[in-house]
């Protein structure tokens, strides 16, 4: 994009597309990464509580089904398209939904404090995990744990993620393994558990909602994913594959075990981890292995955090933006604030969804192809976004009447809908150019 306008932002007219020759198919790239992103422990170890514990088993199975395809269509497949279609990440093709300028904070900056979220969850988690091994409790040494295992990731991350990428083959297939052992161990329970409340329609919605909201950010970010892949084919292939397979496999198999445990009378938790917990001997060994598969996430969120720092401010050296942001992460997981999870993901969904919702408006528009970076603001993708997480936030934001936020289940997919829409009727009242500005043309020409 050399010959981009002088106004254009650094971060773009540096970005390069990546050559058709560096492209691998989707069993390569795409389905292993979107099924170990699903397989970490941190989406299935409280999915139970909120659906198991109002649905029976049936429903939320036929829940994971539903968000897993939901996931597919509106939150991974325009972002991994135009990633394919431009050899180019999300934070360069959303530029034609937010603008050269907006690209800044949204989606760039905001992905990069997302993942501060997302490391000190994995952390918090990871830590729990150590100290269940360990048999542990003492709170200093739950502290100590967190600070080593954030900061001494995320220089691994900076330094090496290649060997991490090469790790990741391995130990995404560990917390697989154990899943299985789990649902093994409590599988005579599973025809004998009963709903102590049941509301069906809850327990579907609040699947959709954990799921989701999970996701959104592994949606958007489909485009980094997608930059490396073939052809369409490959898209769909590892999306259905990788998503909806990850979705019931991952999300499954726990709500199984949970069933079966409680179901034989082993215990009452919904949480996955006193399943775990009740395979005996093993369990110690489980809990440690469970910790070390989240080694590949910390290192993967932590590399999109300092990736998103230093591109967006560039003037910032790398480590010391990369660090500032690992220390609200340990202040987070220290201190417990990141045990919230289905809290964190609904934050997530109502971020992201509104961003997937107005690109793939975007994406419509323009004749399901890249229109290019658009100038400055493109205050429809704004305003869209800004509705979109207003509708999806879980509480309601001070100083705004109860009855302009609706949080009510499903959020996260009504902060997409009203983001999408919001978009298309902004497009409708001028706030969008249909014409592209020459560089979809200079795009392809890189391509070839």
């Amino acid at each position: 994009m050399d010959s981009m306008d002088s106004d254009v932002p650094q971060y773009l007219s540096r970005a390069v597309p990546a050559p058709l020759d560096s492209r691998v198919p989707w069993y390569k790239s795409t389905f292993p990464t979107y099924a170990g992103i699903f397989l970490w422990v941190g989406f299935y170890l409280r999915l139970a509580g909120p659906t198991l514990g109002l649905a029976n088993v049936g429903v939320c199975l036929a829940g994971l089904l539903i968000a897993g395809l939901l996931c597919f269509a509106l939150y991974y497949y325009v972002p991994a398209m135009l990633g394919m279609q431009t050899g180019h990440p999300l934070y360069v093709v959303a530029t034609s939904t937010f603008g050269a300028r907006g690209g800044y904070l949204i989606p760039g900056l905001l992905m990069g404090f997302l993942q501060v979220g997302w490391v000190a969850a994995i952390a918090f988690i990871s830590a729990t995990f150590i100290m269940n091994g360990l048999g542990q409790s003492a709170r200093s040494l739950f502290i100590l744990i967190v600070v080593l295992w954030v900061y001494s990731l995320g220089w691994i991350a900076v330094l090496g993620i290649y060997y991490v990428g090469r790790a990741a083959k391995y130990l995404n297939w560990v917390p697989l393994a154990m899943v299985l052992m789990v649902v093994w161990a409590n599988r005579s329970g599973i025809a004998h558990y009963t709903v102590p409340q049941r509301h069906n329609v809850g327990g579907f919605l609040n699947v959709l909602t954990i799921v989701i909201g999970f996701f959104a950010t592994a949606g958007a970010a489909g485009a980094d994913f997608g930059m490396h892949n073939r052809n369409r084919r490959d898209i769909v292939l590892g999306g259905v594959l990788g998503i909806v397979g990850g979705v019931m496999i991952a999300g499954g198999l726990p709500i199984l075990a949970v069933a079966g445990f409680i179901g034989r009378g082993a215990g009452s938790s919904y949480d996955y981890s006193a399943a775990i917990a009740s395979v005996g001997a093993l369990a110690p060994v489980m809990f440690f292995l469970f910790a070390a598969a989240s080694l590949v996430p910390t290192c993967f969120s932590s590399f999109i955090a300092s990736n998103s720092f230093n591109t967006m401010l560039p003037r910032i050296p790398r480590s010391v933006s990369t660090f500032a942001a690992l220390t609200v992460s340990v202040i987070l997981a220290s201190t417990g604030v990141a045990n919230n999870l289905v809290g964190f993901f609904n934050i997530v969904g109502a971020s992201f969804g509104p961003i997937c919702g107005a690109m793939m408006a975007d994406y419509l528009l323009a004749g399901k192809k890249w229109r290019g970076p658009q100038p400055g603001v493109n205050w429809a993708g704004y305003i869209a976004w800004l509705l979109g997480f207003i509708t999806g936030i879980p509480d309601h934001l001070p100083g705004i009447p109860a009855a302009w936020v609706k949080a009510d289940n499903p959020a996260v997919l009504y902060s997409f809908a009203v983001g999408f829409f919001a978009y298309l009727i902004l497009a409708r009242l001028g706030l969008w150019r249909p014409q592209m500005d020459g560089l979809e043309a200079r795009e392809k020409k890189q391509l070839a």
